[in-house]
């Protein structure tokens, strides 16, 4: 169209777009393998949420989501069944994700939901181009209008206000649910990323092995969840713990309880945190030199609800030689730098930070 009517048409397409961006509800999302925080433009973090969904197992209709969902792990009866969509950081079940993402979308927009929302996701940075692109189609498919994707460390990193844009290395450790992302960062870009598919999860996992092993005990993992946050640990404690645990003995098939002391806890969990501690040191040996100069002073900053483990940043001084500091927020890092590069996103797409 020319003339007039192209013009015409040109200034109604900028009101419209004016208009739809005003009642817009653009939203950032970490998107978990255990829990699922969106955060919204203007408002900050307005939900925090397990990533779990129960479904009427004849139909897979949604029957719950988030915490409802969570509550009845391990306690559904034969016809419902409560599962993680996510595995790993990635989506495990396409279909029931996209049911999570929409359930979620609506929370957070409730009171804009006529004009669907822009979307930041964070990713892991160790995700095939497959798993972006079902990420991506599974926000899209939920509601959203446009999708852009933050890879975990660096949201993470602008989330705790990490200098990330000056020309000297910043590095940060993620340790969320299911992958523990660690990248060093300058010039608001990476210089070298590294994801490893070990998490919360992975530890919770090791104390439902441990106590079958050792005192054929079963245990869910919500319990396992609750014995590591309790009494967790990565080095001995000033004071050492001991705890009932209750759970089904495997040879009776009796509920039991036995005391549960945080030593042996620190045992069970030792795997995964020097995996961890391995995959950082790693990442240091790859770091150009005059980088790795710069991290002696800066130190590492940790992230996600795995560096809340006590005494995990000790034991990671020690191992790297380095200053080790956990984030004032971990929890919700993540999410606060989704919502940082949304309240910016113009200028962050100038550097490259969505990717």
């Amino acid at each position: 169209m020319t003339g007039w009517g192209g013009t015409l048409l040109r200034a109604l397409r900028g009101r419209l777009t004016r208009t739809f961006g005003f009642f817009a509800h653009d939203i950032g999302i970490d998107l978990g393998t255990a829990n699922t925080l969106v955060y919204a433009k203007g408002q900050g973090v307005v939900l925090n949420e397990p990533s779990v969904v129960a479904l009427y197992g004849d139909t897979r209709k949604v029957r719950a989501v988030g915490s409802e969902a969570k509550r009845m792990l391990g306690r559904t009866p034969g016809n419902i069944v409560a599962l993680r969509p996510m595995k790993d950081g990635v989506i495990a079940d396409f279909d029931v994700t996209e049911s999570m993402l929409r359930y979620f979308i609506a929370k957070a927009c409730h009171h804009a939901r006529f004009v669907a929302p822009r979307v930041v996701v964070a990713v892991p940075s160790g995700i095939t181009e497959v798993e972006r692109r079902a990420v991506k189609e599974s926000a899209m498919n939920a509601g959203a209008r446009e999708v852009l994707l933050l890879q975990e460390p660096v949201a993470a990193a602008i989330g705790v206000g990490m200098p990330i844009d000056e020309p000297a290395a910043s590095m940060i450790v993620d340790i969320g649910g299911g992958t523990t992302e660690m990248a060093v960062i300058s010039l608001s870009g990476v210089v070298y990323a590294r994801s490893l598919r070990i998490g919360g999860d992975g530890m919770d996992n090791a104390l439902v092995n441990h106590m079958k092993r050792e005192h054929n005990l079963l245990i869910g993992e919500r319990t396992a969840e609750e014995i590591k946050i309790r009494i967790g640990s990565a080095m001995p404690m000033a004071e050492e713990i001991v705890i009932p645990v209750k759970g089904r003995d495997t040879i009776s098939g009796l509920p039991q309880t036995i005391g549960l002391s945080s030593i042996e806890v620190r045992e069970a969990l030792a795997d995964s945190l020097y995996a961890i501690a391995d995959m950082i040191r790693n990442t240091l040996e790859r770091c150009p030199p005059e980088l790795a100069a710069d991290l002696v002073d800066r130190g590492i900053v940790l992230a996600g609800g795995g560096s809340l483990v006590r005494n995990l940043g000790k034991m990671l001084r020690e191992r790297t030689g380095l200053p080790v500091f956990v984030a004032q927020d971990p929890l919700r890092a993540v999410a606060n730098g989704t919502g940082i590069v949304l309240e910016n996103l113009s200028s962050w797409l100038e550097v490259g930070a969505p990717a």
